[in-house]
C-alpha cells in the first residue's frame, strides 16, 4: 500500500511539473501564440466545426427543423447517389481530368523552380518571378471571360489558329484546356514550395560537386532533385488527398452544355442537383464520399512514401 501510495503521489508531482513547465512554456512564448490564434481559429470555425453537419447525409434533412429535428433516413441519400447514372459520369470526368492535372500540373512547378534557381542574373530571375505569380492572385471569374473572349469563335484567335470550333466548346478539347490553363494560373505559385526547399540546400554540397568536375545538369539531378524529394513527396500525398476535388470556380466559369459529358465533375454535380434544388443531404452524402475516398488515398500514399524511405506527412 505503501508503494502503491508513493507511486500515485509521483505521478501527481510529475503532473503538477508538466503543468507548470507547459504554462511557463506558454507565458515565454505568448506571442508567438497570439501569432497563432487567428489561424487556429479558422481552422475551428471553418473546417472543424462544421462536422457536425455531416449527420445531414443520414437524414432527411430540412431547413426550418434544422439537423436534430429532421428524422433519420440511414443510408437512403447514399443509394440515391449511387443508383445515379449522372454521378457516375461526374465521377469518371473527376479521375481522368484529375489525373492529367496530376500527370502535367504536378510536375511543372518543380521544373519551373529548378530552372528559376538556375538564373544568377538577380534583376531577370525576380522579373520572371512576378510575371509567373501574377495569375494566382486573379479569380477565375476573370480569367474565365479573358479565355471566352480569347477564344470565341467570332472576335478571338480561334478563327487564327485555323480551328472551326473554339476549344472550350469541344469535347476533345476541353479537358486539355483545363489542364493548361490551370499550369497557367497556379505554375508560378506552386515555385515558392520548392525554391523555399532548394534554397535550404548546403551550398558546400554544390562547391564539393563542382571540385569534382560535375556540370550543371549533374549538379541538378545528383544534389538540388535528391535534396527536396521529401517536400515533393509531401505535396503529392496532399495532392493526392484531393484528387477528387479538380477545381470547382475554373470547371463552372469556362464550361458549358456542349461540354457536360466530359466536364461535369462532382463539385460541379453536386452544385447542381444537390444545392441548387435544395436537396441538402444529397449534396452532403455526395461531399462525404468526396472527404472519404480522399482520405483512404492520402493514408494509402503516405504508407506506400514511408514504405520508399520517406519520412511522409507523419
Amino acid at each position: 500500500m505503501h508503494e502503491a501510495a508513493v507511486m500515485r503521489e509521483t505521478k501527481r508531482n510529475r503532473t503538477r511539473l508538466g503543468l507548470r513547465h507547459s504554462w511557463n512554456e506558454l507565458r515565454k512564448h505568448k506571442y508567438y501564440f497570439v501569432l497563432l490564434l487567428p489561424g487556429l481559429l479558422y481552422f475551428l470555425l471553418f473546417h472543424y466545426w462544421p462536422m457536425a453537419g455531416v449527420a445531414i447525409a443520414f437524414k432527411d434533412f430540412r431547413l426550418l427543423d434544422g439537423i436534430t429535428g429532421s428524422p433519420w433516413a440511414g443510408l437512403k441519400w447514399f443509394r440515391i447517389l449511387f443508383d445515379s447514372p449522372d454521378f457516375w459520369t461526374a465521377l469518371r470526368n473527376t479521375v481522368l481530368i484529375s489525373f492529367y492535372k496530376l500527370l502535367f500540373n504536378f510536375p511543372a512547378p518543380i521544373v519551373l523552380a529548378l530552372l528559376l534557381n538556375e538564373v544568377y542574373q538577380a534583376t531577370f530571375k525576380r522579373v520572371v518571378q512576378t510575371i509567373v505569380y501574377f495569375p494566382h492572385f486573379l479569380s477565375w471569374v476573370i480569367l474565365g471571360g479573358i479565355l471566352v473572349s480569347l477564344f470565341s469563335n467570332n472576335t478571338g484567335v480561334t478563327g487564327i489558329l485555323g480551328w472551326t470550333t473554339s476549344p472550350l466548346m469541344d469535347p476533345e478539347k476541353f479537358r486539355g484546356m483545363l489542364v493548361l490553363t490551370e499550369m497557367w494560373k497556379e505554375v508560378g505559385w506552386g515555385t515558392i514550395i520548392y525554391l523555399a526547399a532548394i534554397t535550404g540546400i548546403n551550398p558546400e554540397l554544390y562547391e564539393a560537386a563542382r571540385i569534382d568536375g560535375a556540370n550543371r545538369l549533374q549538379l541538378v539531378r545528383h544534389i538540388t532533385i535528391p535534396s527536396i524529394a521529401n517536400t515533393i513527396v509531401i505535396m503529392l500525398i496532399l495532392r493526392t488527398g484531393q484528387i477528387l476535388h479538380v477545381g470547382f470556380d475554373q470547371i463552372f466559369v469556362l464550361y458549358n452544355p456542349l461540354v457536360f459529358d466530359v466536364a461535369d465533375v462532382l463539385d460541379t454535380y453536386v452544385y447542381r442537383v444537390g444545392i441548387t434544388m435544395g436537396r441538402y443531404s444529397f449534396a452532403t452524402a455526395a461531399g462525404l464520399f468526396q472527404s472519404v475516398v480522399g482520405l483512404i488515398l492520402l493514408l494509402m500514399t503516405n504508407a506506400a512514401a514511408r514504405k520508399m524511405g520517406e519520412r511522409g506527412i507523419w
